[in-house]
């Protein structure tokens, strides 16, 4: 590891400060992958800024659903009662996502930060336009298996590694900011992430100092809560990322679907939704073929590379499967 300044702070504001007037500054919590990527020489921050003393891990009701605290655990937010009741969809995310002594150890602010488990952003050897911009992208025509099939960029084709982010998407949270100025913005967690384009080593939309202090869930339609579901398809049953992820939410109204939502991980460098299956989705029946129609259209536009082909057919499947888990669900 390099040396490095350590800042630990008492209150939101101290934090954004201290982590703003520090261009090599960064946040620090559970520090699950942080302190993997400053293991590996990927992260070089010359200050981190502790926010373990902050009181960020409530959660609890508000006026229009619950809100997160950005530094409650994942352990702690996926068995709140509040969330297995309302938000199962959550729930059933954070748990495919890690080993228990992980999600002991994550918070739900730094899940959303995690950065792509891509070997050629890891291996300091490679090229990667993610950790060394101009450096080209080793994986682009290189070992890319895992890598995305939606959304990618000839700088960058890596994908976004987590879960909860996943079910997040469909359940249109919002993530809550503050700022450099004091002041708090809410950003819709569909925006939060970026495509690479020709910036990748940007990940999201924060700038250097925006601390998340919240994520805030909107009212959940009870029959969304009944016939939700989420999939997460791997290579080996636990401590693995997805090749192909789902999570989706239907509305019911009798034997036809009212509203549903749709988001596939592990195929771009974003959780992926798809608003032309939704679209689809939309008034008709609970049958295979309404599912079908949907997997087709959530992969509509899919550009393999060399080794990952197989991710298409895979991700239709499971989007079907995955829907037909929630349909059935009472």
């Amino acid at each position: 590891m390099r040396p490095f300044e350590y800042v630990r702070v008492t209150d939101a504001q101290t934090g954004v400060s201290a982590a703003s007037e520090h261009p090599g500054a960064r946040f620090i919590a559970g520090g699950t992958n942080l302190l993997d990527l400053m293991k590996e020489d990927v992260e070089r921050p010359t200050r981190l800024v502790d926010l373990g003393a902050l009181p960020l891990r409530q959660i609890q009701r508000s006026r229009s659903g619950l809100v997160l605290g950005a530094l409650a655990s994942n352990s702690e937010t996926a068995n709140h009662p509040l969330v297995r009741e309302h938000y199962p969809l959550l729930t059933q995310a954070i748990v495919a996502g890690a080993s228990g002594q992980l999600r002991n150890m994550a918070t739900n602010g730094g899940n959303l930060m995690q950065r792509t488990r891509c070997q050629y952003f890891y291996d300091t050897t490679l090229p990667c336009n993610k950790r060394a911009p101009g450096s080209g992208c080793g994986a682009r025509d290189g070992l890319n298996r895992g890598h995305a099939i939606l959304g990618w960029s000839e700088a960058c084709v890596a994908t976004y590694p987590g879960d909860m982010a996943n079910a997040l998407y469909a359940l249109d949270a919002r993530i809550r900011v503050r700022g450099v100025n004091g002041r708090e913005r809410l950003i819709p967690v569909g925006e939060f992430h970026r495509l690479p384009g020709d910036t990748p080593e940007r990940d999201n939309q924060l700038l250097q100092g925006e601390l998340i202090t919240a994520l805030e869930l909107p009212a959940a339609a009870g029959d969304f809560a009944r016939h939700s579901y989420y999939l997460k398809v791997r290579d080996r049953a636990s401590y693995a990322f997805a090749m192909v992820a789902v999570a989706v939410g239907l509305e019911l109204e009798g034997d036809r679907i009212r509203q549903a939502r749709l988001v596939l991980g592990g195929v771009a460098h974003k959780p992926w939704r798809s608003l032309a299956a939704e679209d689809a989705l939309r008034g008709r029946r609970i049958d295979a073929e309404s599912f079908e129609l949907a997997a087709k259209l959530a992969l509509e536009g899919a550009q393999p590379l060399a080794h990952n082909g197989y991710k298409i057919e895979l991700g239709r499947r499971a989007v079907a499967r995955a829907l037909a888990q929630a349909a059935q669900l009472a």
